[in-house]
């Protein structure tokens, strides 16, 4: 059986359309937690699915454009 994980596009979002190099500047502007966005971005923890749909609403765009599934 193959794993299955849930990754994110968090940094090349961040980088490349917000243009903002600082991590602490994207969690406010997404209004989570700088620590616990750190860790969403760098050690691929999943948020709830709440936060995931929270964050996907601030940046206008479906939860599968920030999310996605990786075998």
């Amino acid at each position: 059986m193959r794993s299955i994980s849930v990754k994110n596009n968090l940094k090349s979002i961040r980088m490349r359309e917000y243009m903002i190099d600082n991590q602490k500047e994207f969690a406010k502007l997404l209004g989570v937690n700088y620590r616990q966005y750190n860790r969403y971005e760098t050690e691929g923890v999943v948020p709830s699915l709440e936060i995931a749909l929270k964050i996907a609403s601030k940046l206008n765009k479906k939860v599968e454009d920030v999310f996605y599934l990786c075998e």
